[in-house]
């Protein structure tokens, strides 16, 4: 007899990936617009389908079964790839350009997939991408040199004009395994000039606990951030997802402080009337929201 197909409902797939991301089944449902009653039923019948759990339930505890892992990662490009053929198939023609200004290190570690799925299924559309900091970022934003901008921001301090959050980045102090830290000595510092966020978060941080620093290397670029790491010429701040090969993080051993988390949000020009600058920036949220830390 022929093998039954899975049961890979997209409805059924969308809220399991929704009560991964979302952390639990109330959340998914306050998300979803559902009851938890309907999500817990959905569930079962994903389960029941598959023959398998994808859920561990351990009194308050969620987490997913190595099936659950399994599925998880295929569920996601199942979404991703439904979600392109609608675009592709449903929606109308868009063209025009788009100007969209992001952090060079949010772009770098993040934003090539988002922009490589946004491209394919809207191919007439022209991105033009620029990296700078924050604070040039939202100076351009005013003057109207971009109708997206990604910013960096402390935490819960935006209010709605000031953005969309749409990711939440942890920080930690990063060196090479080729600097030598001598105990009690300054925090030699690799950093970019003002106005970079990164910059006036390490100071103060390092200023708030009383540690001795000198900034040792200066450089506008990412790249020329992680060389000088690299050479062991000092320490800096980077989001934790990069650090690279021969990089390790180091913290209270040397009397470093922790870092708070950073959040990006989205500004759009709603005025500028582009329905590929709204597309863009949905898709950004979306894309961003399913993959953001908790």
């Amino acid at each position: 007899m022929p093998t039954p197909l899975p049961p890979f409902d997209l409805d059924l797939l969308r809220t399991f990936v929704t009560i991964v991301d979302h952390g639990g089944f109330t959340r998914a449902a306050d998300r979803l617009g559902r009851t938890q009653s309907t999500i817990s039923l959905q569930i079962k019948r994903l389960e029941d389908g598959l023959g398998k759990r994808v859920f561990l339930r351990d009194g308050r505890s969620l987490d997913l079964t190595p099936e659950g892992e399994v599925l998880l990662a295929y569920a996601r490009r199942l979404l991703g790839m439904a979600n392109e053929a609608c675009v592709l198939l449903m929606e109308p023609e868009v063209g025009g350009v788009v100007r969209l200004g992001t952090p060079e290190d949010f772009a770098t570690a993040h934003l090539p997939d988002v922009l490589w799925r946004f491209s394919r299924a809207h191919p007439q559309v022209s991105l033009e991408v620029q990296c700078d900091f924050t604070l040039n970022l939202l100076n351009g934003f005013s003057r109207g040199e971009f109708d997206l901008v990604l910013c960096k921001r402390e935490p819960h301090s935006g209010t709605a004009s000031e953005g969309t959050k749409v990711w939440r980045e942890p920080l930690v102090w990063a060196a090479s395994d080729r600097l030598l830290l001598p105990p009690g000595a300054p925090i030699p510092l690799v950093l970019a000039p003002p106005p970079d966020i990164h910059r006036k978060r390490a100071l103060e941080a390092l200023d708030g606990v009383g540690r001795p620093w000198r900034i040792v290397y200066t450089s506008p670029s990412l790249t020329g951030i992680t060389a000088a790491v690299s050479a062991g010429l000092g320490v800096t701040i980077l989001p934790k997802e990069m650090l690279e090969s021969g990089f390790h993080i180091v913290g209270g051993e040397h009397g470093l402080p922790d870092l708070d988390d950073i959040e990006i949000a989205l500004h759009r020009r709603v005025e500028s009337g582009s329905k590929a600058v709204e597309l863009l920036a949905e898709h950004i949220i979306r894309s961003l929201e399913k993959t953001t830390p908790v």
